[in-house]
C-alpha cells in the first residue's frame, strides 16, 4: 500500500509553516520596533544634551584694555529672557555693528583679542554692541537653540540698539551658528513698503518693535552654513553616541522643541540678501566644509558681485580665521566697512 500525506497531514503543515511564518514577522517587527524606540530614545538623549550645554562666562578682561563702554541688560524678543551685553560708543558714529556670537560661545567670540578689532571700529567710527545670547555668559536662559531661539535675542538686541545708540542703521555680524540667528531674526522682520493688507500678515509684536529690514544695512558672516542644520550635525557625529546614525534626526529634535518646522537655507538666503555681505571662513574648515562655503561665496557673487566681500583666510579652520589670519581678516572686515558703510553714504 503507498504511502503518502493525507489531506488532514498536508494541512498542518501549511498551518505550521504558517505560523512559523507568523512568528518570525512577529520578531522581526518586534526587533525593528525596539530599533526605532531605541533610536528616538538616542535622539531625544542627544538633543537634550546639546541644547543643555555648560554656560561659557566671559573670562575677566582687564580693565585697562577694554575701551569706554556701557553695560546693557535687555529683554529678548521673547519677553522672558533676560540678555546681557556692552555698548561700546564713538563719538560721530556711521553706524553700530552687533556682534552674534556662536552657540556655545559668548560675548567675546574670539576671547580679549576680539577687543583689538572692537578698538579699530571705535577708531573708524563705528559703534559696537557685542551680548550674550541666551544660556551664555552673563545672560539668563536655560538651552541653547543653535539660532532657533537665539533670533529672538537678535530682534532684542537690535531694539536695544536702537534705543541707545544715535545711528540710524546697523550690521549684523553673525560668528558661525550666529549666522542662523541674524537670518532668522531679519526673516522676521518686514520689508519696507509693504501694504498695509501686507502688514497686516505680521504679528502685532514684531509690527511694535518700530522697524524692518531697511534698518539692518549689511552682514558680515564668518563660517556660514549651507543650512542651519549644519551647525548641529557635526558636533553629533563627532561628540554623541552613536552619532552617524542620528546626526540627522537631532537637529529636527532641536528644532522641535525650539517650536521651528523646518532648516533655514541659508546659502539661499545669503545670495539673495539685499544689502552688502562679508563672508569670511577658513581654507582647512572640515567642520562646515571650505568648499560648500566657497558655493555660497560663489552664488553671492553670481547674484549681487557688487555688494559682497569674501575672504578665505589659508590654514584655518572652522572659526579659527580671525585667531590664525588676525590682520587679514581684521582688513578684509575694514574693506567692507569702507565700501559700504562711509560718512555721508
Amino acid at each position: 500500500m503507498s504511502k503518502g500525506f493525507s489531506g488532514v497531514d498536508f494541512e498542518n503543515k501549511i498551518a505550521h509553516r504558517g505560523n512559523r511564518l507568523i512568528v518570525r514577522s512577529a520578531l522581526f517587527l518586534s526587533i525593528i520596533a525596539v530599533l526605532l524606540v531605541f533610536c528616538i530614545v538616542l535622539t531625544v538623549l542627544s538633543a537634550n544634551h546639546l541644547m543643555n550645554i555648560e554656560v561659557n562666562k566671559v573670562s575677566n578682561v582687564p580693565s585697562n584694555i577694554l575701551p569706554s563702554y556701557s553695560t546693557c541688560s535687555f529683554e529678548s524678543f521673547d519677553e522672558q529672557t533676560s540678555l546681557s551685553g556692552w555698548f561700546f560708543k564713538c563719538d560721530d558714529p556711521i553706524t553700530t555693528i552687533i556682534v552674534v556670537h556662536n552657540a556655545g560661545g559668548n560675548r567675546l567670540p574670539f576671547g580679549v583679542n576680539m577687543i583689538d578689532m572692537v578698538e579699530m571700529w571705535l577708531n573708524n567710527n563705528y559703534n559696537v554692541f557685542m551680548f550674550d545670547l541666551r544660556n551664555s555668559g552673563d545672560s539668563e536662559g536655560d538651552i541653547t537653540g543653535y539660532g532657533y531661539l537665539e533670533w529672538q535675542d537678535v530682534l532684542g538686541a537690535i531694539e536695544q540698539v536702537k534705543m541707545i545708540s544715535v545711528t540710524t542703521d546697523v550690521v549684523l555680524y553673525g560668528i558661525g551658528s550666529g549666522t542662523t540667528a541674524c537670518i532668522m531674526a531679519y526673516d522676521q522682520l518686514p520689508p519696507p513698503d509693504l501694504t498695509e493688507a501686507e502688514m497686516n500678515e505680521y504679528s502685532e509684536d514684531i509690527l511694535n518693535l518700530g522697524f524692518d529690514q531697511s534698518y539692518v544695512k549689511g552682514m558680515i558672516f564668518d563660517s556660514p552654513a549651507k543650512d542651519s542644520d549644519d551647525y548641529i550635525k557635526p558636533v553629533v557625529k563627532q561628540n554623541e553616541f552613536l552619532g552617524f546614525l542620528t546626526y540627522d534626526l537631532v537637529p529636527y529634535a532641536i528644532r522641535v522643541s525650539t517650536g521651528v518646522t523646518d532648516s533655514v537655507n541659508l546659502a539661499a538666503e545669503i545670495s539673495r540678501i539685499p544689502v552688502p555681505v562679508c563672508i569670511i571662513y577658513g581654507g582647512h574648515d572640515t567642520f562646515i566644509g571650505a568648499e560648500k562655503i566657497s558655493q555660497i561665496v560663489d552664488e553671492r557673487n553670481r547674484l549681487n558681485s557688487s555688494i559682497t566681500v569674501a575672504q578665505l583666510i589659508p590654514g584655518a579652520g572652522y572659526l579659527e580665521s580671525f585667531n590664525v589670519g588676525k590682520q587679514l581678516y581684521m582688513d578684509t572686515v575694514m574693506r567692507y566697512l569702507q565700501s559700504y558703510f562711509i560718512k555721508g553714504q
